[in-house]
């Protein structure tokens, strides 16, 4: 999105989405704006090969419902895209709830995964391990003492997965990521050492 900037970090780099219906800042996650209403019909090809209508509908009192998706092409349902985004967010709000993270961060990570899935980045990874990276990418830009490891202690998965999933969808976001403190001193030397071998060190291309 050309000329805007955002209010928070002052990144020109924004993710404009008529199928979400927000623009969201790629640098910091913030969503600068949202119920993004467009006055044309888009159309996109789905999975079945029928047609599916972008975006969301608005009723006259400018309530939104479900997008169309599967429902305009089948008649029932409701749109995988729209289920896999709800179940996300519980997600986020379960794990986050766990790690006592505030509804910022949660907002926050709720935004960067509905950037990874516009680009796509969720085919072929498990949605937990990439929800999993979007609250890591949070405490990173907003430096909370979590680390990578508490994601995996809570997800039973090893903590390299996470961290190869972890490099991967911040290089495809654009995303400018602090490096650990020196300052964390509730990680004990022998965590920080694995996590900073994970996800501080250049690695080949995935």
């Amino acid at each position: 999105m050309s000329g805007k900037a955002c209010q928070h970090c002052g990144c020109s780099e924004i993710d404009a989405d008529p199928a979400r219906g927000d623009a969201v800042c790629t640098n910091c996650g913030s969503v600068l704006e949202d119920q993004i209403i467009v006055s044309e019909v888009q159309f996109q090809e789905n999975a079945a090969g029928g047609a599916s209508v972008i975006g969301q509908f608005v009723s006259n009192d400018g309530t939104k419902s479900h997008s169309f998706g599967a429902a305009f092409s089948h008649g029932i349902g409701r749109d995988s895209k729209t289920v896999t985004l709800q179940n996300a967010k519980r997600k986020i709000q379960e794990i986050g709830s766990q790690l006592r993270l505030n509804q910022h961060c949660l907002d926050t990570a709720f935004n960067f995964f509905k950037m990874a899935v516009s680009k796509r980045l969720t085919r072929g990874r498990k949605t937990a391990h990439v929800i999993a990276t979007c609250l890591y990418l949070v405490c990173r830009t907003e430096g909370t003492p979590h680390m990578l490891l508490d994601f995996s202690d809570i997800l039973q998965v090893n903590v390299y997965v996470l961290g190869k999933t972890f490099l991967h969808i911040s290089k495809e976001l654009c995303l400018n990521i602090p490096a650990i403190g020196e300052t964390e001193s509730n990680i004990t030397t022998v965590n920080r050492f694995t996590i900073d071998t994970i996800v501080g060190a250049v690695h080949t291309p995935l």
